[in-house]
């Protein structure tokens, strides 16, 4: 069953762990469009993936949270997401189709996907694994274990991907051909990805934003009018020192 996509809006947010003497995010005004990549970027413990694990639902009870959380539909974010981490936390006694498959395991209608045998080779046959679907997560790369992660993160079908930084750990070239494969398969999903890498957040926001100072507030930067996954041009490039001399004020 399609879902439609959901946008977001963070509205005067504030995040803080009980046992932490000031918030770890605060004064938090932000839009998440519907059907658009929003990339958030901030220097390590800006609170990049705490607020990322807010929308998926997987913070603990010793958070206080202030602020507005809204939706274009009224609805709650809650079991709408799926969520992409940087491990690609294959279970290496499954096979590759068992992997893509898991969340049907856990599906509470599964009336929802009919067929999902066929659905999980059509999309292991997207991300180019479809001759893979018995190997063990063992026989493959890491670029090739990336990839069934977004098989299986795709076979959710959630209005909502998450992505903690997925493509950090791949080199340079396997990291570029995935970032154009995840724009190719995720249009028209409402994706927030986390990086730590300027050149892969001007190549794929179309919304971005960095987190600053302590706590972390947020600021918004414009993007190229060109759509994503953009070829790096001068604009793309410039756009890229001007993150990397915000980030850089951070670690003075």
């Amino acid at each position: 069953m399609f879902e439609a996509p959901l946008g977001i809006t963070l509205k005067h947010f504030a995040l803080q762990y009980q046992d932490n003497a000031q918030p770890t995010l605060s004064g938090i005004d932000m839009t998440i469009p519907a059907g658009q990549w929003t990339v958030l970027l901030g220097r390590s413990g800006s609170g990049k993936t705490t607020l990322l694990r807010y929308l998926a639902g997987l913070l603990s009870d010793n958070v206080t949270i202030r602020g507005q959380l809204l939706t274009s539909d009224e609805r709650p974010v809650s079991h709408r997401v799926a969520y992409m981490a940087q491990q690609d936390l294959l279970l290496p006694w499954l096979s590759v189709f068992d992997n893509v498959c898991l969340s049907i395991r856990f599906a509470t209608n599964h009336q929802s996907k009919p067929h999902p045998q066929e659905q999980a080779l059509k999309l292991l046959e997207q991300v180019g694994l479809a001759d893979y679907a018995d190997a063990k997560p063992a026989q493959l790369s890491g670029g090739m274990r990336q990839r069934v992660a977004l098989a299986r993160t795709l076979m959710q079908n959630k209005p909502i991907v998450l992505m903690d930084e997925p493509f950090s750990a791949l080199d340079a070239v396997t990291r570029h051909k995935l970032q154009g494969l995840a724009a190719k398969l995720l249009a028209g999903k409402t994706v927030v990805l986390i990086t730590h890498d300027p050149q892969e957040a001007v190549r794929l926001a179309e919304q971005l934003y960095v987190l600053r100072g302590t706590p972390a507030k947020v600021q918004s930067l414009n993007v190229p009018k060109s759509l994503p996954p953009r070829t790096l041009d001068t604009e793309c490039t410039s756009l890229q020192q001007a993150i990397l001399d915000q980030l850089e004020q951070d670690y003075a």
